[in-house]
């Protein structure tokens, strides 16, 4: 009864607080029975979606990488997963197909949005681009007789049991081995260039990305083995160095003990700098001489 007592803006007061209450406990007794309705199907199938889509992304990301030949236009994205591009990459492909684009040669390739170097460089070799979508030039080149055709431009890949002279082999040459292109045959010929040439065929993995597939197709006579380019008692240290087997502390340590010794007659004279481990010391073996 003490409610009458009070002043009439007081009891107005209290009466819109009142009704804010009220209001505010429907609202949230409103919002909570919808929940509670909403379908259990709908939550569990949305969570198993989730649940697919992320396993199937951490398969694809787990997934070893096969080389094998491909046409960039026609590759299906099952195919082009097992080359080891990603999903998003694959997307992106069949985005530049569906809008008209043409992969008319292999470095077209290059051009796909996300792709890196690296990958291309280990793609290369296997792009094979259809007869349907190659320039028209390559028409005249691809129906000329075996013995007219521009090899240069267009070389013929050997065959299993053929091999090629690691050695003496220039890039012309090179670009025949499967699995070769241009930018592999430029690495082959500078890097023999700085060893003085390749004293086995392994050597070559040393090239960064070099397919392992290629190595079966090399020889080394005994005609054609190293130079032995290294001349321990008479090359200064920027000499040394330039040596692809040779680091500036190795070549500092050569250099120091000919001051200290004199001329070195053997590579176990300097087994005692930890420089110069058993394996240094064997990779460099073919290319030094003493005089």
């Amino acid at each position: 009864m003490k409610f009458f007592y009070l002043t009439k803006s007081d009891r107005r007061t209290i009466i819109f607080l009142l009704c804010l209450v009220a209001v505010a406990l429907g609202v949230i007794y409103f919002t909570d029975s919808r929940q509670e309705t909403m379908p259990l199907k709908e939550v569990s199938v949305k969570k198993y979606d989730k649940s697919r889509r992320s396993h199937y992304y951490k398969q694809a990301e787990s997934r070893q990488p096969e080389l094998f030949p491909f046409d960039p236009n026609t590759a299906d994205s099952t195919q082009l997963l097992r080359l080891g591009l990603q999903p998003w990459q694959v997307r992106n492909i069949y985005r530049y197909r569906a809008a008209g684009g043409v992969y008319r040669k292999p470095r077209d390739f290059a051009r796909l949005y996300g792709l890196t170097l690296k990958q291309y460089r280990r793609l290369e070799p296997y792009i094979q681009i259809g007869e349907e979508n190659l320039p028209a030039e390559r028409y005249f080149y691809a129906y000329e007789p075996i013995e007219e055709r521009d090899t240069v431009r267009y070389p013929i890949k050997l065959l299993p049991e053929e091999r090629v002279v690691l050695n003496v082999a220039d890039t012309t040459v090179l670009r025949k081995v499967p699995g070769i292109g241009s930018h592999f045959a430029r690495k082959i010929v500078e890097y023999r260039r700085r060893l003085g040439g390749f004293y086995k065929v392994q050597q070559l993995l040393e090239i960064e990305d070099f397919p392992e597939t290629a190595v079966a197709f090399f020889i080394i006579p005994d005609s054609t083995q190293p130079k032995r380019c290294l001349h321990l008692n008479s090359m200064g240290i920027n000499e040394l160095k330039r040596h692809p087997y040779v680091n500036f502390y190795q070549a500092r340590a050569i250099v120091d003990y000919r001051r200290l010794y004199g001329n070195l007659e053997n590579l176990q004279q300097l087994r005692l700098d930890r420089d110069f481990t058993p394996e240094a010391i064997e990779r460099l073996e073919p290319y030094v001489d003493f005089k």
